[in-house]
């Protein structure tokens, strides 16, 4: 019985030990990283690149320029069942966690132990500063790189959820989340993909977008229908078993097929030089700003008109 005590005792001992070792490494590595890491009030000043986009006097697009295809959305425009798909997809139980969720640490940690290259586990608030690149997280090769940015995922993670409320991390990460084809966005990606707005969407189109953003080169339906299809399944496996919809609704959903497709931009009045001119003067004005800072700009050009005017043009050749 003694010697029973004694094992016990010196199992409590190692177990305390260990905690307070990992504990006072946590601490200086918060000491260690925290003084380079942005406030989370900073992160509303950062600036998401959004096309120039040209329109005509009655509202008309005739353009747009720009590396990134972006359209911003704000939450309450975001289909409810588009939100509980990404978060049965990417985090379950965000709207219970303060930014860091247990769960996802142990994950986090185990494949760091084993040498994934994709340490797994981060909730929606962490994958934030990873959209918005403050992290730096591209062309980390070592553990204990990676071990670092997500620790500083961890801090950003955190403070921002005392600085923003759920519906606006939930907006943020929709915005700045990468969904291939150059589109960044749920709304873009929607345009790109399906050729539809976001309240348009089918349950199955829904699925095929939340699962998107962990792999965007692999998992959009236009670099492989197949894989977005197995992706697509888990989707709407996990949208079902979190009650977001039924299985009525997920066997009619896997049934639809998929279209490997990527839609281009909605142009409605066809006026390329004047469109060009207009960004010439815009890159004048403004230089690289020009195209990434969501400038609108309504020309004198009316469609009705200009229809009018081509169709008194005679046709030649």
């Amino acid at each position: 019985m003694k010697a029973y005590s004694q094992i016990s005792l010196t199992i409590l001992a190692a177990a305390l030990g260990s905690a307070l070792f990992v504990g006072a490494l946590l601490i200086g590595a918060y000491y260690y990283v925290a003084p380079g890491l942005p406030n989370a009030a900073e992160l509303r000043d950062i600036k998401i690149q959004v096309p120039l986009q040209i329109y005509s006097r009655d509202g008309r697009l005739i353009d747009e320029f720009g590396e990134m295809k972006r359209t911003p959305v704000v939450y309450g425009d975001v289909p409810p069942l588009l939100v509980k798909a990404v978060l049965a997809t990417e985090d379950e139980h965000f709207f219970e966690h303060p930014g860091i969720d247990y769960r996802g640490i142990i994950r986090a940690a185990l494949s760091v132990l084993t040498g994934n290259d994709d340490v797994g586990g981060s909730t929606i608030t962490q994958q934030v500063p990873r959209t918005l690149d403050v992290t730096k997280r591209a062309g980390l090769n070592s553990g204990f790189d990676r071990f670092v940015a997500k620790y500083k995922e961890w801090i950003l993670a955190f403070r921002m959820e005392q600085e923003f409320t759920k519906e606006e991390i939930l907006e943020l990460y929709l915005n700045t989340s990468f969904f291939g084809q150059r589109s960044y966005g749920i709304a873009t990606a929607a345009q790109t993909y399906f050729g539809k707005t976001l309240g348009e969407l089918t349950v199955a189109e829904i699925a095929v977008l939340a699962g998107i953003p962990q792999r965007p080169a692999e998992w959009n339906p236009v670099a492989s229908t197949e894989r977005a299809r197995a992706r697509r399944s888990y989707v709407l496996r996990r949208m079902r078993e979190t009650a977001a919809i039924s299985i009525e609704e997920e066997q009619a959903a896997l049934d639809e097929p998929i279209l490997g497709k990527e839609f281009g931009l909605q142009r409605q009045l066809e006026a390329p030089y004047r469109a060009e001119m207009v960004r010439a003067e815009m890159v004048r004005r403004f230089g690289s700003a020009a195209t990434t800072a969501g400038l609108k700009v309504t020309t004198t050009i009316h469609s009705r008109l200009r229809g009018e005017a081509n169709s008194a043009i005679p046709a030649t050749g």
